[in-house]
C-alpha cells in the first residue's frame, strides 16, 4: 500500500465549552484563532489540514520514538463544544476516525463532557484524552522537558493533587465503561484510554499528544485508511458570503473533481444531482480555502453548487453516474439508520442529520420515546402534530429544538403546546424531563382532585346575603380550591353541608382558588343559627381519600399538606384511629 493512496485520519478535537480544545488545535497549528472567536467560544465546526512534515516539525517525538509514519498527516476537526460535533456522522458511525476528548483537569467531566464520551460510545470512535490545563494546579512548575519527569519532578503536595484528580477522572470513566490510565502507564492503547497531560497555554504535553495520537494512527488505522476511487462526504454548513451560498464540507474518500456531478441526500424527498461551479480546498494550517480542479480526501472543502435548492447540513454526499435509484435507496438507508420514531411519542427537530441522531439517541437513554423527527425549524405542521399528541398523552404534547427556532406561523397558533429550544442538547434534554416530571405532578393532581378536593375556607360574618334558603355568605378560601357539589364541614368535623353555586363579581364561576374572596350559597343550612360562631369551614374528606391524600403528598403545596393535617386532626377527635 503507498502513501498516495492512504488518506489522512479525520480527527475531531472534542469537549466541554471552554475547556481549551482550540487552544489546543492553536498549539497544533501555531495559530491564534481563539482569540478572533466571539467571546472565546468557537462559532462553528472548522478544519485544519495538518501535513506530515509539519507533524514531525512540531513533534521531534515522533523520529525519537521511531514511529515510521506513512499518513500523509492529520484532518483536525474543532467543534463547537454546544453542538458536542454531532454533525459529524457517516453510514456506520463516526466520521471521525479518531477523537480527541478535552477535559480540563481541575473540572473533570461537565455535562457536556458527559454527553461527548455517550456520543463518542454510540458511534465507537477511537478516542484518547487530552488532560488539559496542568499549569492551573497551584505551584506546577516545568522543571523538565520530559513530561513524565517533569510530572514525577512535582512538589509532593503538587504532585498529590494532581495524583487525585487524574484517579478521580479514571474513576469517573470507569462509570461510563471505560479503563483509562496515563498513557506512559499503558502497553496495549485497544484496552485503556490513554489520558494525556498537557497545557495548551504553556504547551507542556502538546508534543506527547501528537506522538500518542500519530502512534494510534498508525498502528490501529493504517488498514482502515485506504483510498477509494469514487468521491464521498458529509455537507457540514451552509454558509453566505454576500449573495453566494458556499457548502462547506469533509470529504472523507475518493477524488472529487470541479467536473463531477454529486448528488446530495435530502430528508425525505428525492437526492439533489448537481454540479460544482466553484470547488476550494482547505489550506494546510490555515482557514483559507484556495480553488482547485481535483481534490483528494480526507479534506475540508468549500462548494459554490449550481442546484439552488435546499441543501441541508450534516447529509451525505456522492459523486453521481446516472446511478440515482442506486444512489435513493443508499441515502435512504444511511438516513434512516438512526432515525427511528415510535407509534406514540413527542416531536424532535434539530439544525442537522447528525445533531437530530445525536438528539435520538440521548432521548432513547432517557427512554423518552419520538413520534416525528425533522430537519429544520419548528413549523405549523408540528404545532398540528403536537395538538394531535394531546389527544393521546399530554406529556407528548411537547416539541423539542435542537439549534432551530420557532416560525411566526408556528407561534400563531401555539396556544397551550409547549415548545422546548436549546442549543446546548443536554440542557435541552434536562429541561424536557423537568417539564414532563412537573406535567405528570399535575395530571396526577387533576385526577386526586376530581375524587376529592381538599380546602379550608374563611368565613367572613360581614357579607351573609341570605340567611337560609339557601344560606348565600362571603368567604375567603384560605387553602386549596373550592368547586360546586363539594361537602364542607365544621372545625369540629360536623358536616355544614354541600356547597351548591359559588359567585364572584355577581358571575358564577365553577371553582374557586387559595387567596379569592367569593359568596357561596349551601341549601338546608342556616347562617345566623349554625356558623354564626364559627371562623373555618373544610372540605368533608373520607378516610379512604385521605389516605389516597397522604400517598401522594409530594403533589400537594405545603399549605395543602397544612390543610390536610388539620383535617386529619378534626377526625381524629372523634375516632382516634382514622386515617392511620
Amino acid at each position: 500500500m503507498t502513501t498516495q493512496r492512504i488518506r489522512q485520519p479525520i480527527v475531531t478535537i472534542c469537549g466541554h465549552v471552554d475547556h481549551g480544545k482550540t487552544s489546543i488545535l492553536d498549539c497544533f497549528r501555531g495559530t491564534c484563532v481563539q482569540e478572533a472567536e466571539a467571546g472565546g467560544i468557537t462559532q462553528k465546526i472548522s478544519f485544519t489540514q495538518y501535513p506530515l512534515q509539519q507533524l514531525k516539525k512540531a513533534c521531534p517525538l515522533i523520529e525519537k520514538s521511531g514511529i515510521n509514519l506513512n499518513i500523509p498527516g492529520f484532518l483536525f476537526i474543532d467543534t463547537p463544544g454546544h453542538a458536542a460535533f454531532t454533525n459529524l456522522r457517516k453510514r456506520g458511525g463516526s466520521l471521525s476516525d479518531l477523537a480527541v476528548l478535552v477535559i480540563d483537569i481541575n473540572e473533570g467531566i461537565k455535562p457536556q463532557t458527559a454527553e461527548v464520551i455517550q456520543i463518542l460510545k454510540h458511534n465507537k470512535t477511537p478516542f484518547l484524552i487530552a488532560l488539559n490545563k496542568i499549569d492551573n494546579i497551584s505551584g506546577w512548575r516545568r522543571i523538565n522537558e520530559d513530561l513524565r519527569k517533569n510530572i514525577e519532578s512535582q512538589n509532593p503536595n503538587v504532585k498529590q493533587v494532581f495524583d487525585e484528580r487524574y484517579m478521580t477522572l479514571i474513576g469517573s470513566l470507569n462509570n461510563y465503561g471505560f479503563d483509562a490510565d496515563l498513557f506512559y502507564n499503558i502497553q496495549d492503547f485497544t484496552r485503556k484510554i490513554a489520558l494525556v497531560p498537557c497545557s495548551a497555554r504553556t504547551k507542556e504535553g502538546i508534543p506527547e499528544l501528537i506522538m500518542i495520537l500519530c502512534g494510534l494512527s498508525q498502528k490501529y488505522l493504517a488498514d482502515k485508511l485506504e483510498l477509494n476511487k469514487d468521491a464521498k462526504g458529509i455537507i457540514l454548513e451552509i454558509k453566505k458570503e454576500k449573495s453566494t451560498h458556499y457548502a462547506e464540507a469533509i470529504l472523507y474518500d475518493g477524488e472529487l473533481s470541479k467536473k463531477d456531478e454529486i448528488a446530495v441526500a435530502s430528508f425525505d424527498k428525492e437526492p439533489i444531482i448537481t454540479k460544482i461551479r466553484i470547488l476550494e480546498e482547505i489550506e494546510p494550517l490555515c482557514a483559507r480555502f484556495k480553488p482547485k480542479e481535483k481534490i483528494q480526501a480526507a479534506t475540508g472543502l468549500r462548494m459554490q453548487l449550481i442546484e439552488k435548492k435546499e441543501i441541508l447540513p450534516g447529509m451525505p454526499f456522492e459523486i453521481y453516474k446516472n446511478n440515482l435509484d442506486e444512489l435513493k435507496e443508499k441515502f435512504k438507508k444511511e438516513i434512516s439508520e438512526n432515525i427511528q420514531t415510535e407509534k406514540q411519542g413527542i416531536i424532535a427537530k434539530a439544525d442537522s442529520l447528525g445533531s437530530l441522531e445525536a438528539l435520538l439517541t440521548l432521548l432513547k437513554e432517557k427512554r423518552i420515546k419520538v413520534v416525528k423527527a425533522k430537519i429544520g425549524n419548528i413549523n405549523k405542521t408540528d404545532i398540528i402534530s403536537a395538538k394531535a399528541n394531546k389527544e393521546i398523552n399530554e406529556l407528548d404534547a411537547v416539541i423539542v429544538g435542537f439549534n432551530v427556532s420557532v416560525e411566526e406561523d408556528a407561534k400563531e397558533i401555539q396556544g397551550n403546546i409547549k415548545i422546548i429550544t436549546n442549543d446546548v442538547i443536554y440542557k435541552l434534554i434536562e429541561d424536557l424531563i423537568e417539564w414532563r416530571e412537573e406535567k405528570a405532578k399535575k395530571i396526577e393532581k387533576q385526577r386526586l382532585m376530581e375524587l376529592a378536593t381538599i380546602c379550608k375556607i374563611e368565613i367572613l360574618p360581614q357579607y351573609v346575603f341570605r340567611n337560609s334558603n339557601p344560606a348565600i355568605f362571603g368567604i375567603r378560601i384560605a387553602g386549596g380550591k373550592i368547586k360546586s357539589g363539594i361537602i364542607l364541614s365544621d372545625e369540629k368535623g360536623e358536616k355544614v353541608g354541600r356547597l351548591k353555586n359559588i359567585q364572584s363579581e355577581n358571575k358564577s364561576i365553577d371553582e374557586a382558588t387559595e387567596g379569592m374572596e367569593v359568596a357561596i350559597s349551601i341549601p338546608g343550612l342556616n347562617f345566623e343559627r349554625q356558623l354564626k360562631e364559627k371562623k373555618f369551614l373544610y372540605s368533608d374528606i373520607s378516610e379512604s381519600q385521605f389516605r389516597k391524600f397522604k400517598k401522594n403528598k409530594d403533589l400537594l403545596s405545603e399549605n395543602e399538606k397544612k390543610i390536610l393535617q388539620e383535617i386529619a386532626e378534626i377526625k381524629r377527635e372523634k375516632n382516634p384511629e382514622w386515617g392511620i
